[in-house]
Formats: structure tokens, C-alpha cells, sequence
């Protein structure tokens, strides 16, 4: 019996496991999966979109990887290429945001949306973290 487990181990290739801990922007609390250190950044940002739905948090993100970024803090305000391996960026912290929304014709593309007309409308992940938070307190 010690044998076969001996064999077993040594004809199986060693797989690295790591807890990483993603944060989504707009979310209270990190998302922590557990991944290989050879997933793609890709892989990575499905795992956390799956984990973040079924665990029911909101706003309601969606399923489609090609709307969402992942941020290393290693890397500043680059985000992180999707053929990228999630074990060779040397941290275990990571931001997921979406993808600011391209300008595309509509309709009504004469109209400006409410984000628009106050400004709100090109933010980026850092200045949701520089926002400071503001209080507000009804008398009753």
C-alpha cells in the first residue's frame, strides 16, 4: 500500500496551489478562491465571477470575461494581459473591475446620460479609491 502511494506521487506532476484574494470594485469584501499557479488571468477572472454570483453579493456583474479587468498592485495602473498566469505576478491581492463602457451610436446618441452630464461618466478603479466616503445623517 506504501508503495502505491509512493508511485502515485512521484509519477504525478506537482500542481501549486494559492489563495488568492480578488476585490470588486463597488463590493464590500474580497472574493477568495483558491487557483493554480499556472491559470491564466482569464481562467482566474471566470472563477471569480462564478464564485461572486453564487454567493449572491451585488450589483449583479455578469458572466462575460471580456467586460472585466484584473489589477495586480504590482503592476499600478496597468492592468493585467489575460494570457498572463496568475502565479507569476508575486502577490496574492488582486482588483477586478469592469471595463469602462466604449462610446457606441445609439438612437438616441443625441440624449446625454445622467454619468455624463455630471462628469461621472470617466472614472477609472483609483478614483472610486480615492472617492472619500461621505456620510449622511437624517434628523428624524
Amino acid at each position: 500500500m506504501q508503495l502505491l502511494h509512493k508511485l502515485r506521487k512521484n509519477n504525478c506532476p506537482r500542481i501549486n496551489r494559492i489563495l488568492v484574494s480578488i476585490t470588486v470594485m463597488g463590493n464590500a469584501g474580497p472574493i477568495r478562491i483558491v487557483v493554480d499557479e499556472a491559470d491564466l488571468v482569464e481562467a482566474v477572472i471566470g472563477t471569480a465571477l462564478k464564485s461572486y454570483a453564487r454567493e449572491g453579493r451585488l450589483p449583479i456583474l455578469g458572466s462575460n470575461l471580456d467586460d472585466f479587468l484584473l489589477y495586480s498592485p504590482n503592476y499600478g495602473c496597468d492592468a493585467l494581459s489575460p494570457w498572463d498566469t496568475i502565479g507569476s505576478q508575486g502577490t496574492h491581492n488582486f482588483l477586478l473591475c469592469k471595463k469602462p463602457q466604449s462610446d457606441q451610436r445609439t438612437p438616441d446618441a443625441g440624449r446625454k446620460s445622467p454619468a455624463v452630464i455630471h462628469g461621472k461618466g470617466s472614472r477609472n478603479w483609483k478614483t472610486g479609491i480615492n472617492k472619500p466616503f461621505s456620510l449622511k445623517i437624517s434628523s428624524h
